[in-house]
């Protein structure tokens, strides 16, 4: 379980969706892996265990928002709509949707209760916070279906019922054009969104709120079943991990490109973990151990931040709309050493160390792509983590296992 104030997505995402004009434009190289997952790229039908990924304008115009189709159904009926542009997050769990863009079947939903009252969510991001009702809905991504889902519809409660619940800090994010997309697909390590802490007292610790009469909310416990849930954990089979296949990009960006989220791990031939990737073990919320700039930090390997993001007081800012970015004259590498996460130690002096190639905000984003590789952002004073976002993914093929230790399986890990 990533706590409220530690659950991160899409850091600064919404300083682009603010400025039409910040649409994309890269530079500078990603890294390479070998692995198995790849296929149902451009041109190409995926197998039934996967499902297509696009980088491409989206919603909103936003840069590196990595987006897949998800068809929600009323619960084992034929009352379904498919919703397209759904960011994939792999830094958070479970299906978040937002209420407009699921207008045709949003009635259909039934919603979860607590001791009769219609159960709700505030939940934090970086960037802000999302609130409205737990709902369950059959799930469907690609040829993979998830059964009567616990998920969040975004912004269909009244505001006034979370502003007087002071549940979170920031953007209150309710619509496509707030989230840069219309919905948020969390595939991260984590079976669910909050576990143990909103089922156990005290009940300060959660984030979940019944709501009677959908107005007067007060925060409540929530047993684990009903809490919004990572839908591959409940997929029939193919449920113990994902894989996130993009390809590389040319060093100026792309308008669009397209890659594979495929379904489960050494579950089927075409999801096989090789032999010679670099394999980390992480906490339950995916996080690392790290060294940036000498220092000991932790990092996690997140989709849905659409920048690098990490404090270098040697990089300038850009200016006006892109000042949440680096702006260096011209392009420079910054390393960062990871390693399997260790409670008990600090850093990764001896780490694997990955290079973060940071390129001129204000110019990338002027050249009309969406998709680019060398875009870094500023996390400012005080940070205690670097978040390897979506620049990282192109020409990797990163794994995701399921932290199953809670029912005597393995525990969470990413590889690449």
């Amino acid at each position: 379980m990533r706590t409220h104030s530690r659950l991160v997505r899409a850091l600064g995402a919404l300083g682009l969706a603010a400025a039409a004009v910040l649409v994309a434009g890269c530079g500078g190289g990603g890294g390479s892996s070998g692995g198995s997952g790849s296929g149902g790229g451009a041109g190409v039908q995926p197998a039934a265990n996967q499902a297509s990924v696009t980088v491409g304008r989206g919603v909103q115009g936003v840069a590196n928002i990595p987006t897949v189709s998800v068809t929600v159904c009323a619960p084992g009926t034929s009352i379904c709509q498919t919703i397209a542009n759904v960011q994939v997050d792999t830094e958070s769990f479970g299906l978040r949707l937002a209420s407009s863009a699921v207008n045709q079947v949003l009635g259909a939903l039934p919603p979860q209760t607590v001791a009769g009252s219609p159960l709700a969510e505030c939940t934090q991001f970086a960037d802000g916070f999302t609130w409205g009702s737990i709902r369950t809905a059959d799930v469907k991504i690609g040829g993979e279906t998830a059964a009567s889902l616990p998920l969040q519809i975004v912004g269909d409660l009244p505001q006034s019922a979370v502003a007087t619940g002071g549940c979170a800090s920031g953007t209150l994010e309710l619509t496509p054009a707030d989230l840069g997309a219309n919905g948020i697909l969390g595939i991260g390590v984590a079976p669910n969104d909050c576990g143990t802490l909103c089922a156990t007292p005290p009940v300060g610790n959660s984030n979940y709120y019944a709501c009677p009469g959908n107005i007067n909310c007060t925060t409540t416990l929530v047993p684990v079943a009903q809490q919004v849930t990572n839908p591959v954990s409940k997929f029939a089979g193919d449920n113990n991990g994902v894989i996130l296949s993009m390809p590389s990009i040319a060093a100026s960006g792309q308008s669009s490109v397209t890659g594979t989220l495929t379904f489960g791990i050494g579950t089927q031939s075409n999801n096989a973990l090789p032999g010679n990737v670099n394999k980390l073990t992480t906490n339950p919320f995916g996080d690392v151990n790290a060294t940036f700039a000498g220092k000991p930090i932790t990092a996690f390997f997140d989709s849905g931040s659409n920048a690098y993001f990490f404090t270098d007081s040697t990089l300038p800012n850009c200016s006006g709309n892109t000042s949440s970015f680096y702006c260096p004259s011209s392009t420079v590498v910054r390393p960062v050493s990871v390693a399997s996460y260790n409670a008990a130690a600090s850093g990764a002096p001896a780490g694997l160390v990955l290079s973060m190639t940071v390129g001129n905000a204000t110019q990338l984003l002027a050249n009309g792509n969406y998709a680019l590789n060398d875009l870094a952002g500023n996390l400012g004073s005080g940070a205690t983590f670097v978040d390897l976002g979506m620049p990282f993914f192109y020409g990797q093929t990163v794994y995701y296992g399921l932290d199953r230790s809670g029912s005597g399986g393995p525990g969470p890990f990413v590889a690449f």
